[in-house]
């Protein structure tokens, strides 16, 4: 997939955003001689990722209805209740895809945690489905169990996530 650079990201930082070595990333861009050398709107190649406009499903999160909704080919096919992060460490907005997944990564992300292509974030189960419907996390998105397994079975990696107020 491409990544477009945006003011003020490194190299370093966009290989961590998609949990990629970053000689992995120098790798697939010959044409990046200096990794300081990196500038906005440049187009980075990240590899072992299918380009979002490939996929037909994509992921839309309102930050304000507490809702993600999952599009196939552009048609809501499914709203689920989520919960999101509290005043001090909000969900970011913005667009994201994600780049990998952990089945049952413990403590309270679930039964399944799916990376978003921002170090740190991440849609995820709980331990506390009491916490759905609420301001709760640290800036990632909970769903119920079985939600997010239900969508962690439908959605590859690469799927366009976005996040809205």
């Amino acid at each position: 997939m491409q990544h477009i650079v945006k003011r003020g990201e490194t190299l370093a930082l966009i290989a961590a955003n998609y949990r990629r070595p970053l000689q992995q990333i120098l790798s697939a861009n010959p044409a990046v001689t200096n990794p300081a050398l990196i500038f906005p709107g440049q187009q980075i190649t990240i590899p072992g990722l299918p380009e979002p406009n490939s996929i037909p499903y994509s992921i839309s999160v309102s930050l304000s209805n507490k809702r993600l909704i999952l599009y196939k080919s552009g048609q809501a096919v499914k709203s689920y209740p989520v919960g999101i992060g509290r005043m001090l460490t909000q969900t970011p907005v913005g667009e994201y895809v994600i780049v990998n997944r952990e089945p049952n990564p413990g403590g309270p992300y679930g039964v399944m945690w799916l990376s978003l292509s921002q170090l740190g974030y991440g849609i995820h189960g709980t331990n506390n489905p009491a916490s759905i419907g609420k301001e709760v996390s640290k800036g990632c998105i909970r769903m119920y169990n079985q939600d997010v397994l239900e969508l962690s079975r439908q959605v590859p990696n690469g799927t366009r996530v976005i996040i809205t107020r």
